[in-house]
């Protein structure tokens, strides 16, 4: 394999890194740039590690309701 193809190769790997990312919830950018540097090790990282944990809503935690008030009675007539 010449050089030209060497670096199409490293180049569609990179590209495939970068949509695998993606799909574990990662930057595809960032590890497109990294897959340049490392390929195949890039790859490996990209396959074993775990997706990120789902972020935390904003604001105020939840907070369980109380139970209902109780029912006052009518008047009667």
């Amino acid at each position: 394999m010449n050089d030209n193809g060497a670096a199409f190769g490293w180049g569609t790997l990179a590209l495939i890194n970068a949509g695998l990312a993606q799909t574990k919830g990662r930057s595809g950018v960032a590890w497109f740039l990294v897959s340049l540097l490392l390929g195949p090790l890039a790859t490996l990282a990209i396959v074993m590690m775990s997706p990120p944990p789902p972020p935390r809503p904003a604001g105020p935690p939840a907070t369980t309701p109380g139970p209902p008030p109780a029912a006052t009675p009518g008047p009667q007539g």
